[in-house]
């Protein structure tokens, strides 16, 4: 099994990249992302997973009809991942969609298999919780705009959905991110969830220069031994199904994006990790040093009144 997948190894149709459970090799987590010229449109059956639907760049219209009905959603999205948090659409299980975008761009669908039909939502921009996560070197951003709601409460809310878990992660150049090393492939109650997760990335260029960085899963004992040192570049995806993931590495003067979906099979929708025990001491350093003052890079927009 190739787990670094590059660019274009996964093109179908319109998307230029298609991650199913069936091409993966596992039972839930998918990706698509999907490509449209100015005026475009694709119609696509959500089957047995749920969807949201993420600008990666432009906006859209998002219709989703089903046996309960339709709904309709205009997704204002954004110039690029670097530029600021987007909006996005939510759609059910057992529905069809249509995705039409007058000026075209890229939209990412991110997936999981589910069991239940929960109803299609707009997730306006403003609703997104933006984190900085670690501190000097380790810094990055956060966006949890489809993240499920922290273990312990504490306040914070998260996107409902079954299964699906998705978030932004933003490492400025030179940044080290997923780090300490952490894996999700043992089912430990309260400790560790199983879930199998997709990494997408972007890269922001300079002076016409293409970014890139570095993507390490080692083995945890668990599962496949999954094992990845990969050089990764725009439109890249490295496949997760078990081990220790981390560090991800965005070479100087290039911002390093990525998206992470995640899903599993517990019958609890919760993101819950075990750090590598060899390196877990970093995140004990990390509230005496100062975060990244190039963070955030950008903040979700007020809510309106």
């Amino acid at each position: 099994m190739t787990y670094h997948l590059p660019a274009g190894k996964t093109a179908s149709g319109s998307y230029a990249v298609d991650v199913t459970p069936e091409t993966a090799g596992w039972g839930h987590s998918s990706l698509r992302v999907l490509h449209l010229p100015p005026g475009g449109g694709h119609t696509f059956d959500s089957g047995d997973s749920e969807w949201i639907i993420l600008p990666l760049s432009g906006g859209c219209t998002v219709v989703t009809a089903d046996d309960f009905g339709q709904d309709a959603f205009e997704l204002t999205g954004r110039d690029s991942v670097f530029s600021g948090v987007s909006d996005f659409a939510y759609v059910p299980r057992d529905s069809r969609t249509t995705v039409t975008s007058h000026g075209g761009g890229r939209f990412a669908l991110t997936g999981a298999r589910c069991t239940r039909r929960l109803p299609s939502r707009y997730g306006p921009a403003s609703s997104v919780p933006v984190e900085l996560r670690g501190t000097g070197n380790c810094s990055r951003q956060v966006n949890n705009f489809g993240a499920a709601a922290p273990a312990g409460g504490g306040g914070e809310q998260g996107f409902e959905c079954d299964k699906l878990i998705a978030v932004e992660v933003i490492t400025p150049g030179g940044n080290w991110s997923s780090f300490p090393p952490h894996k999700h492939d043992e089912h430990r109650p309260g400790k560790e969830s199983v879930l199998e997760e997709i990494y997408y990335f972007e890269f922001a260029g300079h002076e016409s220069v293409p970014g890139l960085g570095y993507q390490r899963v080692s083995p945890s004992g668990q599962g496949r031994g999954t094992d990845v040192l990969a050089e990764v570049r725009d439109g890249d995806v490295v496949l997760i199904p078990d081990g220790w993931h981390g560090p991800s590495m965005a070479v100087p003067g290039h911002h390093m994006y990525y998206l992470n979906v995640m899903a599993g099979p517990g019958t609890e929708r919760a993101w819950l990790i075990c750090d590598h025990p060899d390196h877990a001491w970093v995140r004990d350093t990390w509230p005496d040093r100062p975060v990244d003052p190039r963070l955030p890079l950008y903040t979700a927009p007020e809510r309106s009144a």
